[in-house]
């Protein structure tokens, strides 16, 4: 077996607004009522590699997920990993054991294994030091992220 592939789904941190700046239209696109918003984006991480951050609208439901293993995961896979070698690792999120994306998984069993994921371990998660990273990242920048256009960017920026 080759390296092992991670997927992760990250949510942005809130948008903050100084006072002076809450008239200012380019500081109220994309923000909620209640202080700010979050930016859901998903990618793959491995030993060698990162994936293309792929912004997700809305929730990440088990159809959107299916679409991004579909439409993401299997092709990059195949590059990475031509001689069907690869492991991908996902955890007990409702959308990645839903019954349409384990069906899809066995369809595809041949291709790539999907690695079984014991229940209730946050913390085996490395996908979380990595979120914990990007945070950091994004806010140690001198001028923080105002809105979530500016967010999203900066999440982008900082995975590349």
């Amino acid at each position: 077996m080759s390296l092992i592939f991670y997927c992760i789904g990250l949510m942005g941190g809130h948008i903050r607004q100084e006072t002076s700046e809450n008239k200012l239209s380019e500081t109220i696109v994309g923000r909620q009522q209640g202080g700010g918003g979050s930016v859901m984006v998903w990618g793959i991480f491995s030993w060698h590699a990162l994936s293309p951050l792929i912004p997700v609208e809305g929730t990440l439901n088990s159809c959107a997920y299916l679409s991004i293993i579909a439409d993401q995961v299997h092709p990059y896979m195949a590059t990475v990993y031509p001689e069907n070698d690869g492991m991908f690792q996902q955890d007990n999120a409702t959308c990645h054991v839903s019954k349409i994306v384990l069906a899809w998984f066995e369809e595809h069993d041949e291709e790539f294994q999907l690695l079984p994921w014991p229940p209730n371990s946050p913390d085996l998660n490395p996908c979380e030091n990595l979120r914990e990273h990007l945070d950091r990242h994004i806010r140690q920048k001198d001028t923080p992220p105002r809105n979530l256009h500016e967010l999203r960017n900066a999440l982008l920026f900082s995975w590349s």
